[in-house]
């Protein structure tokens, strides 16, 4: 084990010359060696230790992994969470009602005990990590199937876990790297109670909406806040009246003095997923099949909800959140379809796939990588029809709530069918609330037209490979179909549902009309016939040695494993675009007010602003967050490499103190989680001075920023 830590060290040190500043999402562990002196010439003040360190407290200590989807940052020594609006936005508009509507207009609370807590919320603070990449290959070998591979793998796996969780204080992940050459455990410690502190209005978080959705310049407020609160001893606690707010062992100051252009900034977060080391197949398959197949399911999805959304708050506030997230990924695949077109990316990675070839096929390399490129060709052509059709079928699944009851709901109801008198009485509580929760987030007509219209689509596109034997028993009459299936199926009636429970019959849920569709269609989706099975077993075997192989022969220039929602730093600087007509700023690196007021459009859902901010504007009233250079900050660019999942992350200057909020990428870079653009990528961030200014000014909330430690 030491001397393959050794043979590590001495690889990253060697690759440390080369490496490009603003690209690459990098271990904590390995940035002392890696990055430290190319951060340092940079402008980081910082020590390695003090970014990462087991024993002492870090920066690490004030990033946390958000509900698992998003990360925020500690910025008091009370607990005081900052992350995006749009990561807030589910349980923003779960505490919301029509009468009190904090999505819409905002909500601050004047005192901790006004702070509100989301039925369902948490965050991950990450204590350690460590590599195991030698523990667990020497359990495999290349005689193994690809399942034989993975319970080898994962029996280890359970070891390791259950060695660093403490009794069960820590949640422990093993995760893979480099498609499973390498492997490495992180351990995390998980608080529940995290309650609402602040949100801006949906006018200002949410600014621009899908209009300027993944688009520079931008003018977006996109924060919201929360606390985390623990028991008396500072440990994870469920939720109490009588938990106190969490003393973390690190949070960040905020500098509010402003940025400018070139300045050192690093972004610590949780990026979701990156595809960097994808053949060309992929990309291709993906282009051509995946993406146009999503980007037409989420549309389809999203007008069957918005047409109910606008007609009643109440409805838009149950779709609020899911609509959001559909449309969000809806821009980004076209903008991915277009920018990976226009950069002939799948041709460029076909280049270096066939000097990759020509290198496997000599002789001291034929035995082991000789055929890795023809077997991943092989799969792809073989599965594009199919990711096709599964695209649709999975857009279906997303945006209809009854696509995958059978695993939901229909499960956990035939588990209640089956068991005994005891256990049935105990399941009870916990299932009136699911199936209360499961009604409460729904609006039938509204699902009857999703359902109906979703059918359609996959029926009539996914023509290159069968599609489901439940959609095809229906022919064509999608309108009478679902008609019926809501008249019919119990999963439509809290009633019926509660009547269930007196009486539960397990062949009245197997016999369920919207049970049996939704199971025909999951069993469908996650089906393939033995050539695909075998296909994707030689595919695996090979994605992992094509990558192998690429680091071997020097050919790939990544030098990073891709990210998978570990916690990862990013380095860079404050960088412009080229000038651009649409911003009134001097250099394109900055958004102002006066930019903001520009786009403003009385009653237009995305472009709408409160009066009082534009009373505020006119009457320059920005306090101590005005720019040196006169004009109030709105929004800013770095050239950090980020993805989905770094949303919220904090962008930090050189002393660690924090400048902005990172919350979008430019849709010119939308090929950037399958290839890193120098030129063209960037980061869109809140300046933490609009941020400051929208809580203590527009919301006369001063008490929130006066938990934080200032540096001016």
């Amino acid at each position: 084990m030491k001397q393959f830590k050794i043979s590590l060290i001495c690889f990253f040190v060697l690759l440390g010359s080369f490496v490009r500043a603003d690209e690459g999402m990098w271990f904590l562990m390995f940035i002392d060696r890696l990055n430290h002196r190319d951060m340092q010439k940079m402008g980081l003040q910082l020590t390695a230790e003090e970014i990462y360190s087991i024993n002492n407290h870090s920066l690490k200590d004030a990033i946390v992994q958000f509900n698992g989807g998003c990360t925020a940052e500690v910025i008091s020594k009370d607990g005081l969470l900052l992350t995006n609006h749009h990561c807030g936005y589910d349980a923003i508009a779960e505490l919301s009602t029509p009468e009190a509507n904090y999505l819409k207009n905002g909500y601050w609370a004047a005192t901790r005990k006004d702070e509100l807590k989301p039925a369902s919320l948490y965050v991950r603070f990450f204590v350690r990590m460590d590599d195991v990449s030698q523990r667990i290959l020497s359990k495999v070998n290349s005689s193994m199937t690809e399942a034989e591979r993975e319970k080898s793998i994962n029996q280890e796996i359970a070891l390791i876990e259950k060695e660093n969780n403490e009794g069960g204080k820590y949640t422990v992940s093993v995760r893979s790297f480099f498609q499973g050459n390498e492997f490495y455990y992180f351990v995390y410690q998980d608080y529940k109670d995290v309650r609402l502190v602040g949100t801006p209005p949906e006018s200002v978080g949410k600014f621009g909406g899908d209009t300027d959705n993944w688009e520079w310049p931008r003018h977006t407020g996109d924060f919201s806040m929360f606390r985390v609160y623990a028991d008396a001893s500072g440990q994870p606690a469920e939720y109490s009246a009588n938990n106190v707010p969490l003393k973390p062992k690190h949070h960040l100051p905020v500098n509010v003095g402003g940025v400018k252009e070139n300045d050192f900034a690093m972004i610590l977060g949780y990026p979701g997923r990156t595809n960097r080391w994808m053949p060309a197949g992929g990309i291709e398959q993906n282009v051509m099949f995946s993406y146009p197949a999503w980007v037409e399911g989420s549309k389809t999805g999203m007008d069957a909800m918005k047409k109910y959304m606008d007609k009643d708050e109440a409805v838009n506030l149950i779709y609020a959140s899911k609509y959001a997230g559909v449309a969000n990924y809806w821009k980004n695949r076209q903008g991915m379809i277009d920018a990976l077109t226009k950069f002939g990316t799948a041709k460029k990675k076909a280049e270096q796939e066939a000097k990759f070839n020509k290198w496997a096929n000599k002789p001291e390399n034929k035995a082991k990588y000789g055929t890795v490129v023809a077997t991943i060709n092989n799969y792809y052509n073989l599965t594009n029809e199919k990711a096709r059709h599964d695209n649709y079928l999975q857009q279906l699944l997303r945006t209809s709530a009854y696509g995958t009851i059978s695993r939901s709901l229909g499960k956990q109801l035939m588990t209640y069918a089956t068991a005994d008198a005891e256990t049935r009485a105990k399941m009870r509580p916990d299932l009136e609330a699911a199936i209360k929760g499961f009604m409460a987030d729904m609006y039938l007509p509204a699902e009857m037209d999703i359902l109906k219209a979703q059918l359609k689509l996959y029926a009539m596109k996914s023509t290159g490979y069968n599609i489901a034997p439940a959609v095809v028993k229906i022919g064509g009459n999608y309108d009478t179909y679902v008609n019926s299936l809501f008249s019919l199926s119990i999963f439509t009636s809290q009633d019926a549902l509660l009547a269930f429970l007196d009486l539960p019959s397990e062949g009245m849920i197997t016999n369920d009309p919207m049970y049996v569709l939704s199971n025909d269609l999951l069993t469908h989706l996650n089906s393939k016939s033995d050539e695909i099975a075998k296909a994707q077993n030689d595919f695996q075997a090979s994605f992992r040695l094509l990558v192998q192989g690429l680091r071997e022969s020097k050919l790939a220039p990544i030098q990073y494993p891709d990210a998978n929602s570990t916690l990862r730093l990013t380095y860079g600087n404050v960088q412009a675009l080229p000038k651009d007509s649409r911003n009134d700023a001097k250099v394109n690196f900055y958004t102002t007010m006066d930019g903001l007021v520009k786009k403003y459009k009385a009653g237009d859902a995305e472009f709408d602003l409160p009066a009082r901010m534009l009373e505020l504007h006119k009457s320059k009233d920005y306090g101590q967050y005005v720019d040196k250079n006169g004009y109030m900050p709105v929004c800013f660019l770095t050239d950090n490499d980020i993805t989905g999942g770094n949303s919220g992350s904090p962008v930090l200057n050189g002393k660690g103190e924090l400048i902005g909020l990172a919350f979008d990428g430019n849709i010119e870079a939308m090929a950037g989680d399958v290839i890193f653009d120098s030129k063209l990528q960037r980061t869109i961030n809140v300046d933490i001075r609009y941020v400051l200014w929208l809580i203590e000014k527009y919301s006369n909330a001063k008490h929130i920023v006066d938990e934080m430690d200032i540096v001016r």
